[in-house]
């Protein structure tokens, strides 16, 4: 039996669609029963659990093979990174008192800093954490989601402007979350010791001008990245209804990926390639964000 969370979510929900596919026992863990109802209908167990509750979630890992599990975003809090500790501290006291064969844990390129590189530093506690626990643990470092474009697109359809916090030709990993939910349940059904990482990239590094391109070509019509000055992340994030503590993560996290503090390590670490072009990773939320 494999347990996945955050099936309401992106890499979640394609975790355990993978799993379905390949014909694997399922127990999807949501925080409300109705949200579990249409994977029930698709053959898989539901447990109803918080992450940030210690006690049902280690009911939901208890006689579990393996766990896909991941520290959902705080970012109204007015300090995220105490707010996603706690969360942390109940998934490594439920990894531990569930007994949970493995699990495979979502984190992020540059979270073996302890500084430097914003909301990713929450990931560096969680790590620790469950490191501690002992269990054999694959950490998934990620890199840049596609999908994290997708706040701007109406400016980039009624504009033809691609604004961005990040240099225009500045290329870096990059890759959609089917494709990191895939490799998180292939991750899921390959046993392993100890602490194993796997760093993802799509198929190609991709700068914000690569992005920009690719949309033009999907919208016929011409599209220009513009940098936007650092000095307006916080104002534009607390805009969105972000605290300011995390709009002023996301400028550190910002400055990190400028600085190269977010990048892949190489050897030893495992790497996965996602199959997902940036082409059709664009096609692919303008049309998500079309069907809204």
């Amino acid at each position: 039996m494999f347990a996945v969370a955050g099936v309401t979510g992106h890499t979640g929900s394609a975790a355990a669609r993978h799993l379905l596919e390949k014909a694997q026992p399922v127990r999807v863990i949501v925080r409300r029963k109705e949200q579990g109802d249409a994977w029930a209908t698709r053959g898989a167990e539901v447990a109803v659990a918080s992450l940030e509750d210690g006690e049902a979630l280690t009911r939901a890992l208890e006689g579990v093979e393996a766990a896909y599990l991941l520290l959902p975003p705080k970012y109204t809090d007015s300090n995220v990174l105490a707010a996603q500790a706690v969360t942390a501290d109940a998934i490594a006291k439920a990894v531990t008192a569930s007994r949970v064969g493995r699990i495979v844990f979502l984190s992020s390129q540059g979270a073996e800093r302890d500084s430097g590189t914003g909301p990713v530093r929450a990931l560096h506690y969680a790590e620790a954490q469950l490191a501690k626990t002992g269990v054999p643990m694959t950490l998934l470092r990620a890199s840049y989601f596609v999908e994290n474009w997708a706040p701007v697109l109406p400016v980039v359809q009624e504009r033809g402007i691609l604004p961005t916090f990040l240099p225009a030709d500045l290329r870096f990993p990059t890759q959609t979350t089917a494709d990191i939910g895939r490799i998180a349940a292939e991750a899921l059904m390959r046993p392993h010791l100890g602490i194993r990482i796997i760093e993802i990239e799509g198929p190609s590094p991709a700068s914000p001008r690569d992005v920009a391109d690719a949309l033009a070509r999907r919208l016929g019509k011409s599209v220009t990245p513009v940098e936007a000055p650092l000095d307006a992340v916080v104002p534009t994030f607390t805009g969105l209804g972000f605290s300011v503590d995390a709009a002023t993560l996301f400028r550190e996290m910002y400055e990190g990926f400028a600085a190269g503090r977010l990048a892949p390590l190489g050897p030893p670490a495992e790497a996965a390639l996602g199959t997902t072009s940036l082409d059709d990773a664009v096609a692919q939320l303008l049309l998500s964000t079309a069907e809204r």
